[in-house]
């Protein structure tokens, strides 16, 4: 065989194998890809906000002891249902007894000197009186010298009975204190409920609580008819709930059973600023506490059970609706081209302030290829967005999965995934 026969043989050879390439390649960019077909449809949507929290009394009291000193009689259990003025404890009298007789005592005093300075000022003012007459009659007997003498010795005295009257005052206020101090050494309820928490024993010693209020409470009552549970919802969520709406209540202590209950109270600053805490650099969580209360909490529910509730914040009837994971967004092309003049030549920037990207679904058409529609969607429910304006009633839409919807193109051939027809044939 001649050299320029190989040549050709070698050159049909090359040219074989790039057709069969270009053939390859060309059925391969004409391969449909595997997606989810959903049809657009009406159907009843509640749009919702889940956060946990713990469940709560509404009205609860942590009762304290103003005056230290040993308890000496603790006459309550935890768990125990009191009811307001009852005797729940008594912290050790003597010493405000002690201080009691001793203002009576000095008040007692008070009130005798009292009354020897009204003597005398009663006294001298007659003393003035009796020399003032004898010196109209006759000016010879008494000298305007003895005249001054008595009339400054009355109003000593009149300042004396004065002092003297503060004093018994002063001394009637003191034992009003020390009677006040005694009376609070016996503790009763301050309101009708059920003893939650109870930090102290018989024989321990009771101190005020001025800077530490934790380390001051002798115990909890709270009331037992009204529960409410404290949730944290975050900042992304809280503007859609309102005061009123209703919500669902799963108790982790009944996990079988879920409470109604409705929207009474939204905080108006955070958690954390609540709290005190200082703000983190880099740290982006905000929560706002939301307060529902139970409609028919259980009897047997205790403070501080785990609960999760499910916020209904919005609902719609018989409205267009899509799957949540049809919908995607695409950069709006007029800004994602960079033709201003500030970007003119230049590469845009990784995020643009005020840059919108357009929401919208990929619809499928006669020849089974995707076109990108921009859509107005409403309220979300759990597994399907409202659609206000873009899409109509039966029309096909690429429903998944992520993946496939995340790289489609515009006139990107699609077909029905198979084991999606298998699985809605099963069931």
């Amino acid at each position: 065989m001649s050299k320029r026969v190989k040549w050709t043989v070698v050159g049909i050879g090359l040219a074989t194998i790039a057709g069969i390439g270009g053939l390859t390649a060309a059925k391969r960019g004409n391969k449909a890809t595997a997606v989810r077909i959903e049809a657009v449809q009406a159907r009843d949507l509640v749009a919702s906000v889940t956060a946990s929290g713990q469940v709560r009394p509404r009205t609860k009291v942590d009762v304290a002891a103003d005056i230290s000193g040993r308890i000496v009689r603790l006459a309550v259990e935890e768990g125990q249902t009191v009811t307001k003025g009852q005797f729940l404890l008594q912290i050790d009298p003597a010493q405000a007894e002690a201080e009691v007789q001793r203002s009576a005592a000095a008040i007692a005093s008070a009130r005798a000197q009292a009354a020897q300075a009204k003597a005398n000022y009663l006294q001298a003012k007659r003393n003035y009186e009796r020399s003032a007459e004898i010196k109209r009659s006759n000016a010879q007997l008494v000298s305007d010298e003895q005249l001054e003498q008595l009339r400054t010795a009355m109003e000593v005295n009149q300042a004396l009975m004065e002092a003297a009257t503060h004093s018994v005052d002063q001394a009637a206020a003191s034992l009003r204190d020390a009677r006040s101090r005694l009376q609070k050494s016996t503790i009763v309820a301050p309101m009708s409920g059920k003893v939650t928490r109870l930090n102290v024993e018989q024989g321990e010693t009771a101190v005020p609580g001025t800077f530490n209020k934790d380390a001051a409470t002798l115990l909890t009552i709270s009331d037992m008819s009204v529960l409410e549970t404290k949730v944290k919802v975050d900042e992304t969520d809280v503007a859609r709930i309102s005061i009123g709406d209703s919500a669902v209540v799963q108790i982790d202590a009944f996990p079988d059973t879920t409470f109604t209950g409705h929207v009474v109270e939204i905080s108006n600053s955070s958690v954390r600023a609540a709290t005190g805490q200082p703000q983190q650099q880099g740290d982006q969580a905000i929560d706002y506490e939301v307060t529902i209360r139970l409609d028919n909490p259980p009897v047997d529910t205790r403070p501080d059970f785990s609960a999760t509730a499910k916020i209904v914040t919005d609902s719609r009837n018989n409205v267009r609706s899509i799957p949540i994971i049809a919908l995607t967004v695409r950069e709006n092309e007029s800004v994602a081209r960079g033709d201003t003049a500030v970007t003119l030549g230049k590469a845009p920037p990784a995020k643009q302030v005020g840059k919108k990207d357009v929401e919208g679904v990929f619809v499928i058409g006669k020849d089974n290829r995707v076109t990108f529609r921009p859509v107005k969607v409403g309220i979300a429910g759990e597994k399907y967005f409202e659609v206000l304006d873009g899409l109509q009633i039966g029309e096909r839409i690429v429903g998944g999965t992520y993946q496939a919807i995340r790289e489609l193109k515009d006139s990107t051939l699609v077909r029905e995934q198979k084991d999606e027809k298998k699985k809605e044939a099963k069931s």
